[in-house]
């Protein structure tokens, strides 16, 4: 099967671009309208460096070393420097496709036309990327205030020092790039600066993230319907009238999305509901819920102006015949939504732990105990309870923020900075704990709705949900191992819903 190709022109790329060029290996084409913007702000940087105007990171040190001038004989060595000094990161490595998200990140912001490095560099990256060489580079080091540490790496690993991964095996990066067939970069005036001043580690992952959080919520859904269909709820919750009459961000979209998924339920028949208003967990899923969307609609268009404009400093105008230095590499606006983003999805995980545990009391569903087919001496769900709470308060504690008061570096230059990767990677945290809270709840719904004996009359929704859920997990028809269940069904919860059911990820603009 023939890769998708992904054309960066006039037209930008997206965050769903970035996840399929880093998850599933589509090609990066760069178009003329994007070479052009890249040949002019390299022009501009050529004739000035011709006429000796002076130019942080062309003719300057970096950071503290601002007020230390270059010499014309050393400015093209200074560049081959760079990455090295930079090359500082720490900790286990960046799995392959942050990797390839972070260089399809910087080849955009590369193509926005701010950065001022060479054709050949920029293609050089695009080359590497669609060959699949991926640098190693290693997870932490970052504040934030451009990912300097894990562009370092990248940019020595394609210059032929370091290690890279190629074919599933690492190895030294000039093998690596010699068996695909690619030169290392050469570097010259700007290149190496121009490759490390950007925030791609933090912009790329974020992409990646965004596409887990648009697939949990479809699945997030779908779990709160079947719940709905098991604990036999009150529609009134999702009723367009009622949240039309205070309409909160994303709260109509939810109820909508709801009431889609409970299409044909008997829910809707007078009297079907067991009581008159359900718990909170509930009652308030188009407002918890309509609050995520909201949260995730912010940290989307955040993370694409990062994604499609220049972030760095300096910052090359050609039209002006202006090179500026500037703190657009500064993530504050972004990394506070996706701390936002965080505390969106631990409150969803509140609700969701929430229902399962009213799910499996008696007094509350009225249903078996622990939703315990046999009863008696059999502990049906009742030991999940555990992993349910350790899960709900390890979400809590990482959506926590992180991003305030930041060590200053650099000599004290650099005294303000954002924590963005980490930012990101704490929320991408939060997301794989709160699969596995969707997944049990889609289990124990599924339990729910055969003991209550309503299977036949669910709506259409629910009904290929159950399906689902059976396809992989059995009744529970005594006391068994559960794990592998729970494996099965968050794996499931990590990729896209039917798309017949017209996922949200497609629906957000």
């Amino acid at each position: 099967m023939t890769a998708r190709m992904i054309l960066l022109d006039a037209k930008p790329l997206s965050a769903v671009d970035v996840a399929e060029i880093a998850r599933r290996n589509a090609r990066l084409m760069l178009g003329e309208e994007a070479m052009r913007r890249i040949r002019a702000s390299r022009a501009l940087i050529e004739q000035l460096t011709q006429l000796g105007k002076p130019m942080y990171g062309v003719t300057t040190g970096l950071g503290a070393c601002v007020d230390t001038p270059l010499a014309q004989a050393d400015l093209i060595a200074f560049q081959h420097s760079v990455p090295l000094s930079h090359s500082m990161g720490i900790g286990p490595a960046l799995p392959t496709e942050a990797v390839r998200a972070l260089m399809a990140a910087r080849i955009s912001g590369m193509a926005a036309g701010g950065t001022g490095t060479s054709e050949r560099v920029v293609m050089g990256l695009v080359a590497a990327l669609n060959a699949g060489v991926h640098p190693v580079i290693p997870t932490w080091g970052s504040i934030g205030a451009a990912d300097l540490a894990h562009l370092g790496h990248m940019a020595r690993a394609l210059r032929g020092d370091g290690e890279t991964e190629y074919q599933g095996k690492i190895m030294p990066s000039a093998e690596a790039l010699a068996l695909a067939g690619l030169e290392p970069l050469d570097l010259r005036e700007k290149d190496g600066h121009a490759i490390i001043v950007a925030n791609s580690l933090s912009t790329g992952t974020a992409c990646l993230c965004l596409e887990d959080v648009a697939h949990l919520i479809d699945w997030a859904l779908a779990a709160v319907a079947l719940n709905y269909e098991a604990f036999r709820s009150s529609l009134t919750a999702i009723d367009e009238d009622a949240l039309a009459a205070r309409p909160a961000f994303g709260q109509r979209e939810i109820g909508a999305r709801l009431r889609a998924e409970l299409a044909g339920s008997g829910l809707w028949k007078d009297k079907a509901p067991r009581r008159l208003q359900d718990p909170l967990s509930y009652r308030c899923v188009p407002q918890v819920w309509g609050g995520l969307l909201h949260a995730f609609e912010q940290a989307k268009l955040a993370t694409e102006i990062e994604l499609t404009h220049s972030g760095d400093n300096p910052v090359i105008l050609p039209e002006d015949g202006r090179v500026v230095s500037n703190g657009n590499f500064d993530l504050t606006a972004m990394t506070l939504a996706w701390e936002q983003l965080g505390q969106a999805l631990a409150h969803c995980a509140v609700g969701t732990a929430n229902r399962c545990m009213k799910l499996m009391s008696p007094t509350i569903a009225e249903l078996p105990r622990f939703l315990s087919a046999r009863g008696g001496s059999r502990q049906g769900y009742a030991e999940l309870q555990k992993p349910l709470a350790a899960l709900e308060a390890e979400i809590r504690h990482l959506a926590n923020p992180m991003s305030l008061s930041p060590l200053a570096v650099s000599d004290g230059i650099e005294d303000q900075s954002s924590m963005a990767p980490r930012v990101v990677a704490k929320t991408a945290e939060i997301v794989e704990r709160l699969r596995y809270l969707v997944a049990m709840e889609l289990i124990f719904a599924a339990t729910g709705v055969e003991l209550r004996g309503v299977v036949d009359s669910m709506g259409e929704g629910p009904q290929r949900t159950f399906a689902a859920i059976r396809a992989l997990v059995s009744p529970l028809d005594d006391d068994r191992e559960m794990s592998a269940d729970m494996t099965r069904v968050a794996r499931m919860v990590a990729g896209p819903r039917d798309r017949e059911l017209r996922p949200i990820a497609e629906k957000v603009p």
